[in-house]
């Protein structure tokens, strides 16, 4: 089999699971033209990213990858809230309309800070190989459309159900965690943009600030804020919608096995594993969560 072959099949197998996802999500909620909001959210995903694809393969660039991204959470987001409001005739409910404040803020915010990080160095090293390959290249972009449609398929099952606020300790329990997941990321993001950009750090790495106390802070913000957006929308699933409670687990498997952790940590290693001081930095740090090893 052709490495073309298997590129082709693996966009098949992360269509298909999407598509069982929007399905178990879609289960018995409000539909458009006959075809549940959820699965036109999972579609427009998609297709967002692979218009984008096209003229970004014809230019070998990954510059607009990570701001596409960002277009798609927004759209899909719109589309969710249009067709909501416009299938059941009703208005938004405060947990619904905080719900889209939440995803809104976090997707601009982290697009903007990826999009200009990348203009500024001017190159991601992992599309170095796979931008020569319309196959391989279109897998990395599908991809993103499931990292997308996947990481929001919780919170647009909640808006797709626009369920009245009532009292309960999950919604506030988790809008505190969202906040401490965003506050952790952004200011873990700024720290290290600080560190970067002086140049008495060139070729060191950071371990100050949230870097002392985990050695991937923003991502564990990214995944404990995709946590509180969970538990505020337990109480509003019902029947196969639980499904969708795959969002923060997706989160988590993808940064830690996948394209985050991982990657960096053997990145880390080959530059300075040999260093007395980086190994005593490994030593006493958390991986992930802070202070547990």
């Amino acid at each position: 089999m052709t490495s073309k072959v298997k590129d082709y099949i693996n966009v098949f197998i992360i269509l298909s699971f999407a598509w069982i996802i929007a399905l178990g999500g879609g289960y018995e909620s409000l539909s458009y033209n006959g075809f549940p909001i959820l699965i036109i959210c999972m579609v427009t995903s998609f297709l967002v990213h692979w218009i984008i694809f096209i003229p970004s393969f014809l230019a070998k660039t990954e510059k607009f990858y990570d701001i596409t991204g960002t277009v798609a959470y927004l759209v899909t987001l719109y589309i969710a809230t249009s067709l909501t409001s416009y299938s059941s005739g009703e208005s938004l409910e405060i947990r619904t309309k905080i719900i889209i404040g939440m995803v809104s803020f976090w997707a601009i915010r982290l697009g903007v800070f990826l999009f200009i990080r990348v203009l500024r160095v001017g190159e991601d090293r992992r599309f170095r190989e796979a931008k020569k390959s319309f196959s391989k290249y279109l897998v990395w972009w599908t991809m993103s459309g499931l990292w997308v449609f996947l990481t929001t398929a919780n919170a647009l099952t909640l808006i797709i159900n626009n369920k009245k606020l009532d009292n309960n300790f999950l919604f506030y329990f988790g809008v505190i965690i969202w906040i401490i997941g965003i506050v952790f990321e952004i200011v873990a993001d700024e720290q290290k943009r600080k560190f970067r950009i002086d140049k008495s750090n060139k070729g060191t790495f950071i371990c100050s600030g949230l870097w002392s106390i985990s050695r991937h802070p923003n991502y564990f913000g990214e995944i404990i804020l995709w946590i509180g957006i969970a538990l505020v929308s337990l109480p509003t699933l019902h029947g196969f919608q639980y499904i969708t409670l795959i969002s923060p687990i997706f989160i988590y498997f993808l940064l830690t096995r996948i394209s985050g952790v991982n990657l960096l940590e053997e990145s880390a290693d080959k530059k300075w594993g040999d260093l007395p001081e980086y190994i005593k930095y490994k030593k006493r740090t958390p991986v992930l969560i802070p202070f547990v090893k």
